[in-house]
């Protein structure tokens, strides 16, 4: 069958089922199980309307239910089988030889730094983009450019950006812009300047952020008990906390690394063969997309501000850093949150980009592409399913998190 005959074919059928099945679960509901006649009608028709809602969200929690909550427990499991062993029940087995594993370490670890740059970055760039993109006429159309890498698949990007990191033998034409730009370096004042100075700035304040946010997020914990957050908001700060600390660690070792490296001037850089830094340039790609996506919400949020309260601002003679910290940033922090907090889920279960790109090789190994690896490559289900716990047990505090402080704003 013709694919557009297909899908309009797929569009009727399913439009119609669903329309199908309300109108027939009215009827089976108000004329066979609680007729609306005789001495109990009234309790009937209470009974149905009770009924009702249960009966529409049926088809959506049969779905939910096929399609997430059965994976789930299959995936559970199957980390606490051994599939060589005709799926033989070996409890925390997969688990213990997943923790003495390496690349599980790596992976974990390459994650963590993951999850401090990238939803930072995005967010911080996807602010910035906002405030300023409102400032300018031409506004909607820059705005459209940033949000324009959104429509782009990870896998598009990284092939992108390996052109961008592209490096050629020696003798011929270097097309890759990176590699155009290194061979400009020959070890002067400006080789210093942006491969030494500039690195350990940004490392600096990197781990300078990722402190603050050790101090913010952990010390509502050690609060006397009245003014302490319940047990699992506090074991989900404690987590972020760790996670945080990892990244100051990081940050130190890579401090180190750019102050004592040797550079090869003049030569070519495969620079995603690098260790450490070759994961900061796979964050690029999806800082690069995630950033359209952070603008417009937050460019959002920022519209909705009141005006009057930047009016009362300007008049009590605050200056624009003083409206946009004091008087906006605190408007718009939940949204902020709630913008950080997706980009976070979205970098946990990152693939497309370290597959399309190295593969896990060259120590830039991700959790998600660690449990591919063993799922289909070394046909290990039992450690991959373990692998994909990990990185359930830790999408779910943020999940909590947002459910919580949506709970907490409705109230």
């Amino acid at each position: 069958m013709n694919p557009a005959l297909l899908g309009l074919f797929t569009i009727i059928i399913g439009v119609g089922g669903c329309l199908g099945y309300f109108y027939f679960s009215n009827i089976l509901l108000d004329k066979v199980i609680f007729p609306a006649t005789g001495k109990n009608a009234g309790r009937n028709i209470n009974r149905a309307e009770k009924v009702r809602p249960w009966l529409f969200l049926a088809p959506a929690i049969i779905a939910l239910g096929l399609y997430l909550a059965y994976p789930v427990f299959a995936t559970i499991w199957l980390s606490l089988t051994d599939r060589s062993q005709g799926n033989a029940f070996v409890g925390l087995a997969n688990y213990r030889q997943m923790g003495l594993d390496p690349k599980f370490w790596e992976a974990l670890s390459n994650n963590m730094l993951w999850l401090i740059v990238v939803p930072a970055a995005s967010t911080g760039f996807g602010l910035l983009a906002a405030q300023l993109t409102d400032r300018i006429s031409w506004g909607s159309f820059a705005k459209s450019i940033i949000f324009m890498p959104m429509a782009i698949s990870f896998v598009g990007a990284a092939v992108i950006f390996k052109l961008v990191y592209d490096a050629r033998p020696e003798g011929t034409n270097q097309i890759g812009i990176l590699n155009a730009i290194w061979l400009q370096f020959d070890g002067g004042f400006w080789s210093i300047v942006i491969l030494r100075v500039l690195p350990v700035v940004i490392m600096l304040a990197i781990a300078a952020l990722s402190a603050w946010l050790v101090w913010v997020v952990a010390q509502p914990v050690f609060q006397p008990e009245r003014e302490r957050p319940g047990p699992l908001v506090s074991v989900v700060r404690i987590v972020a906390a760790l996670a945080a600390a990892f990244v100051v660690i990081a940050c130190l070792r890579g401090l180190v690394g750019a102050v004592t490296g040797t550079y090869p001037y003049g030569e070519a850089q495969q620079w995603l063969t690098i260790p450490f830094w070759n994961s900061f340039f796979l964050m690029i790609v999806l800082i690069w997309i995630q950033t359209g996506f952070a603008m417009v919400i937050l460019s959002a949020a920022l519209r909705g501000i009141p005006e009057e309260t930047i009016e009362a601002a300007i008049i009590d003679g605050a200056n624009p850093l003083q409206i946009f910290f004091s008087i906006k940033m605190p408007q718009i922090a939940s949204t902020i949150v709630v913008v950080w907090t997706t980009i976070t889920i979205v970098v946990l279960k990152v693939f497309d980009i370290v597959y399309a790109m190295t593969n896990g090789q060259w120590q830039t190994q991700v959790l998600a592409n660690y449990m591919y690896d063993k799922l289909f490559r070394a046909n290990d289900w039992g450690v991959g399913s373990a692998a994909a716990m990990v990185i359930m047990l830790l999408v779910t505090p943020i999940l909590v998190w947002n459910v919580y402080n949506a709970r907490k704003e409705m109230r």
